[in-house]
């Protein structure tokens, strides 16, 4: 069972995650039930996923059986040791992370205005420093290119959100893994306070 205090709903906190994020997993199963997960790039953009790829493929097969499909994003902030908060119990070890979970069904891109729209938000998360003629359905340079690459559109059906930043633990063990944080000071500890400071219930 999902622990609300770990839930979000606000979409536009969703929506600024996705957008700092660039890759998932997308879920597909096949004629006999088979699932499978796939690494994939992605884009959100006006409440829908895109993903891009060959037009041919066992994902691509999956997809013309079943549509409908699930995808997921996460991202590990901190490992959490046990000994933060406790000294001999391993109970305690955690991670902190965000992750967003999604089912819909998925759709092939036609329209090739569309399809350059897509693109072009692609390149703008993993190219943002630019270099590169705007992605335009009319240039006949990238015409060709619109029409062999495969886009998918992911409208949500369903979608949840887990932040998990310590929001369940009690004064005791909260300052234990303050501390712990604080002491560490590894890459992404700092940002990990900053998180528990915001979303903890504490802090409200």
């Amino acid at each position: 069972m999902r622990r609300s205090e770990f839930s979000v709903e606000d979409e536009q906190e969703i929506g600024r995650f996705l957008g700092e994020m660039s890759f998932g997993f997308l879920g597909t199963v096949d004629e006999e039930g088979f699932p499978r997960v796939t690494p994939i790039n992605f884009v959100y953009m006006d409440g829908a996923f895109y993903f891009h790829g060959s037009r041919a493929g066992e994902k691509m097969e999956h997809l013309q059986h079943q549509p409908q499909v699930c995808f997921t994003v996460a991202d590990e902030y901190a490992i959490i040791p046990s000994y933060f908060s406790d000294p001999s119990m391993a109970c305690p070890a955690t991670a902190f992370f965000k992750s967003v979970m999604t089912r819909g069904k998925a759709e092939i891109v036609q329209d090739l205005q569309e399809k350059a729209l897509a693109l072009s938000g692609f390149m703008s998360k993993l190219q943002p420093e630019g270099g590169y003629d705007p992605i335009d359905a009319d240039d006949p340079r990238y015409i060709p290119q619109l029409k062999g690459v495969s886009i998918i559109k992911l409208i949500p059906s369903r979608m949840t959100a887990k932040f998990k930043f310590g929001q369940n633990l009690k004064k005791k063990r909260l300052d234990g893994v303050l501390n712990g944080l604080e002491k560490r000071n590894h890459d992404r500890d700092s940002q990990t306070l900053e998180h528990i400071c915001k979303y903890h219930p504490s802090s409200s």
